[in-house]
This record gives structure tokens, C-alpha cells and sequence, in this order.
């Protein structure tokens, strides 16, 4: 049942679009501009709730991951999903959700299940550098699945511009991390949630076709399962 979250003494969609809450060109091909004012339904609003704080795991991750290893592509990633999470922000904000982020403070969620998961990822990611960037493919593989997933839920078209948006960014940041793992690892990249399938549509675009062979783990190994398909967030 749609769920009426529109606060009445809201901004227009123009100016909600100029207010700095999106994802930029270079993660999202333009600045979105919300077309419609639709009612939104109780799975909608759990799927936005849940995308604002997986983003902002992955900024949190990558911060902290930087700051360990001091690589570069953890820090310009990190800036990226920092608009990612404020995409959704700007999504909640816009119906007038409740933004389920309290505290920004670095490693800190509502949701425990995504609480989890950061602990499990800075865990792993403290190994080694060569950890730190399975880390990072683990962590996009998840959000392009969850992403995937969100946007077949919906029929909204302001929610599908913005997680396509987003889906971008994350095929994007897959593929840089890929590239980091094989350099620094000397081995080919296997997913470890994602089918080969699914993985090889994921950087179709990219001059790194071919990659991920090897045997692959299955859908939510490796991490115990988490992202929406994998229990975390239901």
C-alpha cells in the first residue's frame, strides 16, 4: 500500500534537484532531476533505508581501509560513494522519509545487520592489502546485486534514475578495484557473490572481459551472506 511521506511544505522538485544531495556526472552520467511526486509503497521505503546506510558502509569501509593502507583508489572511491549515500538521502528527504543515518560517525549503523558486516569487512580488510582490496570487490558485488534487486522492485521512476545512477557508479568501482586486486595479487579475479554471468554483464563495458575465471564461490561466500538477497536488511 503506498505510503504518503510527502511532506506539503516542501521544496520544488527543481530545487531539490540544484541541492547537492546526487551523485555527480562522473559517477552518474548528470545531475538527476526528479519528474513526479509519487506516493511511495512500505517495500520502496525499506529499500531506501537500506541503500542509504549499505552506502555509507561503503564509504566508512574504504575511509578506514585508506587510512590503513594509505592505496589511492580507497580514498577516491570512498568520495564516491559519499554521493551515493547522499543520493538516497536526498530520495528520503524528498518524500519525507526519516533518514535512518543518526550518526555519521564512522562504522556506526542502525540497521545490525549492516553493523555486522562492517565489522566482519574492517576485520578481513586489516590482513593485508591484497585482503583490503577483496574487500572491496566484495562490497560492490553486494551493491550491484542489491541495487539489481531494488530497482526490480519498483515501478517508481525517481527511485529507478537514481539507483541506475548508482548501479553505474558500482560497475564502475567493481572493475577499479578488479584492477587493483590482479596488480597487486598476480591472480585472476573470481566473484565471490555474483554469478560468472552476472559478473561479466557488470564490466561488460570495460577492456577487462574475461575476467573471473576459476571456480566461483556462490552468491554470499566468503562473507556470510549478506546484502538483501543474503538476509541483511529483511
Amino acid at each position: 500500500m503506498p505510503v504518503n511521506n510527502k511532506d506539503s511544505s516542501s521544496q520544488s522538485m527543481q530545487d531539490r534537484s540544484g541541492n547537492g544531495n546526487f551523485p555527480n556526472q562522473e559517477d552518474c552520467d548528470g545531475t538527476p532531476s526528479f519528474v513526479s511526486d509519487e506516493a511511495l509503497t512500505e517495500t520502496e521505503i525499506e529499500g531506501l533505508n537500506f541503500m542509504r546506510e549499505e552506502e555509507k558502509l561503503a564509504r566508512d569501509v574504504y575511509l578506514t581501509l585508506y587510512n590503513q593502507w594509505g592505496l589511492p583508489v580507497f580514498q577516491n572511491i570512498a568520495s564516491s560513494e559519499q554521493k551515493h549515500t547522499d543520493a538516497v538521502k536526498g530520495l528520503l528527504e524528498f518524500y519525507g522519509v526519516t533518514d535512518p543515518v543518526v550518526d555519521e560517525t564512522i562504522g556506526v549503523f542502525v540497521n545490525e545487520d549492516l553493523q555486522a558486516l562492517y565489522n566482519q569487512l574492517i576485520e578481513k580488510g586489516s590482513l593485508s592489502l591484497v585482503d583490503a582490496l577483496e574487500v572491496g570487490t566484495a562490497i560492490e558485488e553486494i551493491d550491484i546485486l542489491d541495487l539489481q534487486e531494488l530497482i526490480a522492485e519498483t515501478e517508481n521512476v525517481n527511485i529507478i534514475m537514481v539507483y541506475s545512477n548508482l548501479l553505474k557508479g558500482s560497475n564502475n568501482h567493481l572493475r577499479a578495484f578488479v584492477s587493483q586486486y590482479e596488480g597487486q595479487s598476480g591472480e585472476k579475479f573470481s566473484p565471490s557473490y555474483m554469478s560468472l554471468e552476472e559478473y561479466n554483464d557488470a564490466v561488460s563495458n570495460s577492456a577487462m572481459s574475461g575476467y573471473g575465471s576459476g571456480q566461483n564461490q556462490g552468491r554470499g561466500g566468503g562473507l556470510g551472506g549478506y546484502g538483501r538477497r543474503g538476509g541483511s536488511g529483511n
